[in-house]
């Protein structure tokens, strides 16, 4: 289920995320989200979400980093 806006992330993602790192978010899951769909096809793979969630979560840990104050900043 790819996210048209950073309106629909989960509560998880954009209560947690500043604005540019739930783009980033956004944009990764749905690229994996898209990647993955005929591997999560061909396997019968239910697994398709759970795999755009780790890639999304990488993206943004590649951008940006948690901080001692418990918020995402990003990396300098």
């Amino acid at each position: 289920m790819p996210y048209k806006s950073n309106n629909s992330l989960p509560d998880s993602v954009s209560h947690v995320l500043p604005k540019h790192a739930q783009d980033i978010y956004r944009e990764a899951f749905n690229h994996a989200w898209d990647q993955y769909e005929e591997k999560a096809e061909r396997r019968g793979d239910e697994s398709r979400e759970e795999t755009a969630h780790k890639v999304a979560w990488a993206a943004v840990k590649h951008k940006y980093q948690k901080g001692d104050d418990d918020r995402w900043h990003p990396k300098s």
